[in-house]
């Protein structure tokens, strides 16, 4: 698979063959992709939501006023669901929505997100992400040049403390370790770079995720 490996700065690129994430063909991993997202937005999900029913409202269980001769229709309480202040129907109720995903899904899917990745020609590799000074316009004017457009997720083993000190303040460039990296980070951004580094890490988490 062919990918371009840049330079430290962005000024220039060549082509190159990346084999750590592996090869899948066809379809292989589609599922388990939507699977591991599904979970991982479910896991996300606080489950906290609580409305009132008819039991929980405040108010008299009286009947509001007689049963005819009032021209009305019937009621027997004002705490009814259909009354102004009255219990929710089938309203939400706390509860746990979190999934649970394997291992060997979770590496699948995350391989699968690298494979796409590439074959958009949205994936890049960086020697080694550094700045040559704690200067966000700096960078920022690098980053133009490279990816004019979408969000950049940048990953690395550790980061240098002048490239996390002048990339973050850009709204659109996030930073992730290699061992926290998963398939939903690489899905949810445009462009993924990965240093040399990474890759490698990257590539070691899938391997042993595998057995």
């Amino acid at each position: 698979m062919k990918v371009r490996v840049y330079a430290s700065d962005f000024s220039s690129c060549v082509e190159s063959d990346v084999d750590g994430f592996g090869v899948l063909d066809g379809q292989k991993g589609v599922v388990a992709l939507k699977q591991y997202l599904v979970a991982f937005t479910a896991n996300l999900r606080q489950g906290n939501a609580c409305a009132k029913d008819r039991g929980d409202v405040a108010g008299s269980g009286k009947k509001p006023y007689r049963q005819k001769g009032t021209g009305m229709a019937r009621h027997g309480s004002k705490r009814s669901p259909i009354w102004a202040g009255g219990g929710v129907v089938f309203g939400p109720k706390p509860r746990d929505y979190s999934q649970k995903i394997n291992r060997k899904i979770k590496y699948l899917a995350l391989q699968r997100a690298l494979n796409d990745k590439i074959a958009e020609d949205s994936l890049h590799i960086v020697d080694k992400l550094t700045a040559a000074g704690p200067k966000t316009k700096i960078f920022s004017a690098q980053l133009e040049k490279a990816f004019d457009h979408g969000s950049v997720l940048f990953v690395d083993d550790t980061f240098d403390e002048n490239f996390i000190l002048a990339s973050r303040n850009i709204g659109r460039v996030f930073m992730v370790d290699s061992h926290s990296l998963n398939a939903f980070d690489v899905v949810r951004h445009e462009n993924i770079v990965i240093s040399g580094s990474a890759v490698k890490t990257v590539a070691a988490r899938m391997l042993a995720g595998e057995k």
